[in-house]
C-alpha cells in the first residue's frame, strides 16, 4: 500500500483490515460448545492493488473451511467504489488502487450466498442518495455471489476431519453428581485417567467434560475410564456383569465397575434354584448377562438373569443342569 514504516507492531491498517475480516467471518463460526477450539487465522498480504480486507475474508474463509472448522457457509468480500459528475454516478465493482484514490467511495460489502455479514464504507462526497445505495449493495451482491462461484470450484464446503495434526478434543457430558466419581479421592481417578491414556482432562461444574489429544486411540481409552466411573444403570436394559459375591438368597452382580445389584434367587432361573445351584452354575468371577428390573429410591439394583435369558433367547444353564 505504499507504507514505509518500521517492523513493530501491527498497523493502523492491519489493526481495521483484521477487525472488518474478524466480523465477516465471525458470523458463520461455529460456537464453542460444538467446536470448543481456540481459532487463529493469519492473512499474510504480500502485494495489493484491491481490497486487501475482502482478499482476506475470501482467502481466511477458504483456509478455515480447508482446515477442517465447521463453518456454516462460505464468505466473500468485495470492495466498490463510486464515481460522481454532479447528478450523474457510475458505482465501480472490486475496485482497484486508482480507483480507490481518485473516486468517491470505497464501500466493502462481505457475506454469504444468504447475505451479508460485514459492511465498510469510506466516502469523499457529501452523501448518498438511495438510490446510488441501492445499486451499489444490489452490484455488490453480484458480484460476491460471482466470487462465492469461483470459491466453490476450489471448495464446497467445510472437509470432514480435522488436520491429522490438530488435537482431536471431544465433550461428553455426565450427571454433576458423578464429578467426584471422576476426579476420585484427592484426584486420584483423574491423574488416573490422564497418565494412563496421555490426554488433557478439563471438567466444568456443569458436567461437561473435554478430553483433548492429537490420538483418537488415547482419547477412546479415556471415554472408557470415564464412563465406567459415571454410566447409570437404566431400567429394561440388560447388561453383562460379573458375579461378585453369592448369598444364600441370591448373587450380587457388578454390572459395571462400582456398581452393582442383586439377582434375586427366584430371578435365576425358570425351574427352582438352590445354594448349591448357583456356587455349580454360576460361580463367583463368572460372567453372565442380567436385566435391570428396578432401581429403588436408595439406588439399589434389582437384576433379573431369567429375565435377559428370555429375551436373548439364551441357554438356561441351571435349568439345562438340573434336568440332566
Amino acid at each position: 500500500v505504499g507504507e514505509a514504516r518500521p517492523m513493530r507492531s501491527p498497523g493502523r491498517r492491519e489493526i481495521g483490515h483484521g477487525a472488518l475480516a474478524e466480523r465477516a467471518i465471525r458470523a458463520v463460526l461455529p460456537d464453542f460448545d460444538s467446536f470448543p477450539y481456540t481459532i487463529r487465522l493469519v492473512s499474510e498480504v504480500l502485494e495489493s492493488n484491491g481490497s486487501s480486507s475482502m482478499a482476506t475474508v475470501c482467502g481466511g474463509s477458504l483456509a478455515l473451511m480447508d482446515a477442517g472448522v465447521p463453518v456454516k457457509a462460505a464468505v466473500a468480500g468485495i470492495a466498490m467504489g463510486l464515481i460522481t459528475d454532479g447528478s450523474r454516478f457510475a458505482v465501480l465493482s472490486d475496485i482497484l488502487g486508482d480507483e480507490d484514490h481518485l473516486g468517491d467511495m470505497d464501500f466493502k460489502v462481505a457475506g454469504t450466498s444468504e447475505g451479508i455479514t460485514a459492511l465498510q464504507m469510506d466516502i469523499k462526497v457529501q452523501g448518498l442518495t438511495v438510490e446510488i445505495m441501492r445499486k451499489a449493495l444490489d452490484q455488490a451482491k453480484r458480484g460476491r455471489l460471482h466470487i462465492l462461484g469461483k470459491m466453490a470450484e476450489a471448495l464446497t464446503a467445510h472437509r470432514a476431519d480435522l488436520s491429522p495434526h490438530a488435537p482431536r478434543i471431544t465433550t461428553i457430558t455426565i450427571n454433576t453428581e458423578k464429578i467426584k466419581d471422576v476426579i476420585g479421592p484427592g484426584g486420584k481417578n483423574i491423574r488416573k485417567i490422564i497418565e494412563l491414556s496421555g490426554t488433557t482432562i478439563d471438567i466444568e461444574d456443569d458436567g461437561t467434560i473435554r478430553i483433548g489429544s492429537p490420538d483418537s486411540e488415547k482419547t477412546k481409552i479415556a471415554l472408557k475410564m470415564i464412563r465406567d466411573l459415571t454410566q447409570e444403570a437404566e431400567v429394561g436394559k440388560i447388561y453383562e456383569g460379573t458375579v461378585r459375591k453369592i448369598m444364600d438368597f441370591g448373587a450380587f452382580v457388578e454390572i459395571f465397575p462400582g456398581t452393582d445389584g442383586l439377582v434375586h434367587i427366584s430371578e435365576m432361573s425358570r425351574m427352582r434354584v438352590d445354594r448349591e445351584d448357583i456356587v455349580k452354575y454360576m460361580p463367583e468371577g463368572s460372567t453372565v448377562t442380567v436385566k435391570v428390573l428396578s432401581i429403588d429410591n436408595t439406588g439399589r439394583i434389582k437384576l433379573s438373569r431369567k429375565a435377559a435369558i428370555e429375551e436373548n433367547n439364551e441357554v438356561d444353564t441351571i435349568a439345562e443342569g438340573k434336568k440332566q
